[in-house]
């Protein structure tokens, strides 16, 4: 009986793709590559999406950080409000230009 020998699928199946499907394997191997890359790269930019809006939300609200120490700045150094905090607070008085002194050094 030479029907009686057993053969495994899987080795009857890859000996036929390598005698007779070798432009099928390739195929088959560069389909497998490509579709494990787009799914890598789909990852990736899903990632760097991610990563660039919490970058843009970082950036608004140190933006806004920039504005209120812009406004504080401007705020502290009025002069009118310097001028104030010296009488008041300093005791500071203006100089009569009477008593200056003006020293020269040489």
């Amino acid at each position: 009986m030479i029907g009686n020998e057993r053969h495994s699928l899987p080795g009857v199946i890859g000996g036929d793709l390598l005698r007779h499907g070798k432009i099928s394997l390739l195929l088959l191997i560069a389909v497998l590559v490509s579709a494990v890359l787009v799914v890598t790269t789909a990852h990736k930019t899903r990632l760097l999406t991610a990563q660039r809006e919490q970058l843009v939300l970082e950036r608004d609200a140190l933006d806004i950080e920039w504005r209120n120490l812009i406004l504080e700045e401007n705020a502290l150094g009025d002069h009118s409000r310097v001028e104030r905090t010296a009488t008041e607070k300093l005791q500071m008085q203006h100089v009569d230009p009477a008593q200056e002194n003006i020293v020269v050094q040489q």
